[in-house]
């Protein structure tokens, strides 16, 4: 049973925390088309991309839109292995810039866009159970930033790296 707060200070600390929890849920994952920023989210940006596109890179050591899909999947893991720390491993390595699979084609590029949607589910679930007196703190596994900078990292990471898709889409637009 939820905890009556005892002041009106109390209440609105409560009711501000609930507040900031929606609004970051509202960014994170907002109704379709109403994303915050006026652009579209990780797997929104992802919408016609073929796999042959995704594998494009625009140089040498320049990474490639499907790179980046499983760079954010990777770190919403992270972030959703801080909220919940028995949660199973990431399935794909190595950690921070997975691999793209050996045959990156069309079902390949399908099931590492699945692997972004389910990561991305996985996050909003655990953010939305997450004791609002806990984003303070800094996770047990943690170094400095506590729960709440980590949560506020993760959408300014998903906003960044979605930049970056939009700018490799019309890129590899132009090269052809």
């Amino acid at each position: 049973m939820a905890r009556v707060p005892a002041t009106a200070a109390q209440h609105a600390e409560a009711v501000s925390a609930i507040d900031v929890r929606r609004n970051i849920l509202g960014v994170l994952d907002p109704p379709r088309g109403q994303a915050w920023h006026g652009g579209p989210t990780p797997m929104g940006s992802l919408r016609g991309v073929t796999a042959a596109q995704a594998r494009w890179a625009p140089g040498r050591g320049r990474h490639s839109i499907w790179e980046l899909v499983l760079h954010i999947a990777y770190w919403k893991y992270a972030v959703r292995q801080h909220l919940e720390p028995d949660a199973p491993r990431f399935p794909r390595s190595p950690a921070n810039w997975p691999a793209i699979p050996s045959r990156p084609d069309e079902r390949a590029w399908t099931r590492d866009r699945a692997l972004l949607a389910g990561e991305h589910r996985r996050l909003v679930r655990a953010l939305a159970r997450f004791p609002l007196n806990r984003w303070t703190r800094v996770p047990p596994r943690g170094k400095k930033w506590t729960f709440g900078e980590i949560i506020v990292g993760i959408l300014s990471h998903d906003v960044y790296h979605t930049g970056q898709i939009q700018l490799l889409k019309r890129l590899s637009r132009v090269r052809r």
